[in-house]
């Protein structure tokens, strides 16, 4: 077996590895990350809406701060920096 370059990456697919530019690889992971984080996203806001018809139906009130959104990366560096002083 020969040993990968330096500008390639073993990437599986299915049952086979194939051997691909580094690039590419990176290119692809992050595509597949920001589709994943989009589909989480959207499961959440799905989830948000029948735990609010779930509580309805049972006569409790609307649950409270289940609406938050979480902080952006940007968010996050600026409370950081606000903290530090």
């Amino acid at each position: 077996p020969s040993l990968l370059s330096a500008e390639k990456a073993m990437v599986c697919f299915g049952n086979m590895f194939i051997e691909l530019p580094k690039a590419k690889t990176q290119d692809m992971l992050q595509q597949d990350q920001e589709e994943l984080d989009k589909e989480i996203n959207n499961l959440r806001k799905e989830l948000r809406v029948k735990v609010n018809r779930l509580y309805e139906a049972q006569g409790k009130p609307e649950l409270k701060g289940f609406n938050l959104n979480p902080m952006s990366a940007e968010e996050m560096k600026l409370i950081n920096r606000i903290l530090e002083g």
